[in-house]
């Protein structure tokens, strides 16, 4: 099911914010193939908006045209000045028809005027903590990169809302997913571009995903890369169920034909030549677990159909 984002900005909203949140959306339906997350820019009257660096948005809306799973409110600079009745009517009004609510940067001063923020933890850009604390008691305000407190949503800022979109898409579709999002949106061209390794919070694993990927063309057994990275397999087997909710195996697997997706897509070798490269005997054999990976055989990924 689509999960659906309305975001509302204002005049001098920040440009890096907004794509912090909406590119890794943007990149987990890329990736997963599926239309895992939607979203709609709005305005509070549905006119256009201006960012702080210039960028002029035509809003799909007004913001009382839209209903959703998730209100995003997005103000960044000059949030005081958007602090009137006006405002906070019309945000009071559109949460009652979203299931979550999300305040980006200073989005979270708005939403705590609302009263929305009451009884939460919550976060806000940190210049403004103290301001934020002393204002709005009823709220647990805390200085953290961002908090996810039930149905709400906060920032601190521009870096920190990739941060909280790269969180949501591991709770809404596992760590793997997220992992692999931010692996995308990091990487870089070149020659290596097909074998950056994906990272993990968690050394052991780290170190793990290192060796998988610098093996994908001969996979190694699961014993052997516990070996060399120094524990049991029944170890590694318990860190990686625990970091990434998966088996060592169905990892290496997912690494390998993450590769293969990526050559289908972004290369004319066969898939017999893509099989090579990514361990498997035969073409056959990847095509099978390409299809059970992705739900559809690479040749029909390469076609778009």
């Amino acid at each position: 099911m689509t999960r659906q984002y309305n975001i509302l900005i204002f005049d001098g909203f920040s440009n890096h914010c907004l794509a912090n949140m909406v590119e890794p959306l943007r990149a987990a339906n890329t990736l997963s193939r599926q239309s895992l997350y939607a979203w709609r820019f709005c305005s509070i009257d549905g006119r256009t908006v201006q960012s702080s660096s210039g960028l002029t948005v035509t809003p799909n809306g007004a913001l009382s045209e839209q209903r959703g799973d998730v209100l995003v409110v997005m103000p960044s600079y000059g949030y005081l000045k958007l602090d009137t009745r006006e405002t906070i009517r019309a945000i009071l009004a559109a949460a009652g028809k979203h299931s979550q609510l999300a305040g980006l940067d200073t989005g979270s001063w708005l939403l705590a005027r609302a009263g929305l923020l009451n009884d939460h933890r919550a976060t806000i850009h940190w210049d403004e903590l103290a301001r934020f604390e002393e204002t709005f008691p009823l709220v647990n305000a805390v200085q953290e990169r961002y908090v996810i407190d039930g149905n709400r949503l906060t920032c601190s800022g521009a870096m920190a809302a990739f941060d909280l979109a790269s969180a949501l898409i591991r709770r809404d579709h596992g760590p793997l997913l997220s992992m692999e999002v931010a692996h995308l949106l990091m990487s870089r061209g070149g020659a290596d571009q097909y074998t950056l390794p994906l990272k993990s919070e968690d050394t052991l694993v780290n170190r793990a995903l290192t060796l998988m990927q610098a093996n994908l063309e001969t996979p190694l057994p699961i014993k052997e890369i516990a070996r060399k990275i120094g524990c049991s397999q029944k170890r590694l087997e318990g860190r990686i169920q625990a970091e990434l909710k998966t088996t060592p195996q169905a990892l290496y697997r997912r690494l390998r034909l993450n590769l293969a997706r990526k050559l289908a897509e972004e290369t004319e070798q066969s898939i017999a030549e893509i099989a090579g490269r990514c361990g498997y005997e035969n073409a056959s054999a990847m095509t099978r677990a390409f299809k059970a990976e992705f739900g559809q055989t690479p040749t029909a990924f390469r076609s778009g159909s």
